[in-house]
């Protein structure tokens, strides 16, 4: 009995969660208005794919409005390949949002190209830890696999973009494109 209350009171509590969350979305709100005939709020402007939280790119660095503004000069300093000043930016703006993987995905892609192997590994696993789906950080430590010589481990994280890309995306190709040619140059 004990546990049959114990359960419910979790399954409510998740629930009630679950819809808290989601009337705090605008599509959410706008459907719920318009269910009760209230009228529409304006429509609100559109994310961007490759913003969105679940799946990041490289390709999104010059979206910086509205970002914390240590965040956005670390992804100015990247897009100028100023990798120093694009870390020392990010992490002021990790200590802001400890939890963001996209800011673990681009201090680690920024040590990558430093050849700083051992921090851009911690970033890129830090970034999965807190979103197991997120592309960029599959797609960049496919390639510091490769750059270790674990092409095995490269092909993991290829195998994983490809569960999360239902349709065609920007980083399967370009870690195929990168495991082939690792593949090319280690037959010669």
């Amino acid at each position: 009995m004990v546990r049959s209350i114990a359960v419910v009171a979790v399954m409510g509590a998740s629930i009630a969660a679950g819809a808290a969350y989601a009337v705090s979305q605008p599509a959410w709100r706008n459907a719920i208005a318009a269910w009760f005939g209230a009228p529409q709020s304006a429509p609100e402007a559109t994310v961007a794919s490759e913003d969105w939280p679940i799946c990041t790119t490289m390709a999104s660095l010059d979206a910086i409005e509205g970002l914390d503004p240590d965040f956005a000069a670390g992804k100015k300093a990247l897009a100028a390949a100023n990798w120093n000043a694009a870390i020392n930016a990010l992490e002021l703006a990790l200590l802001r949002d400890p939890g963001n993987a996209d800011i673990q995905n681009y201090i680690g892609y920024a040590h990558h190209r430093l050849r700083q192997w051992g921090p851009a590994m911690q970033h890129y696993q830090q970034a999965l830890a807190f979103n197991r789906r997120h592309r960029g950080a599959h797609e960049h430590l496919g390639e510091l696999y490769l750059a270790l010589g674990e092409p095995a481990r490269a092909e993991e994280h290829l195998a994983a973009l490809d569960g999360i890309c239902l349709i065609p995306c920007e980083e399967v190709g370009d870690l195929k494109r990168a495991i082939e040619t690792y593949r090319v140059s280690a037959s010669r």
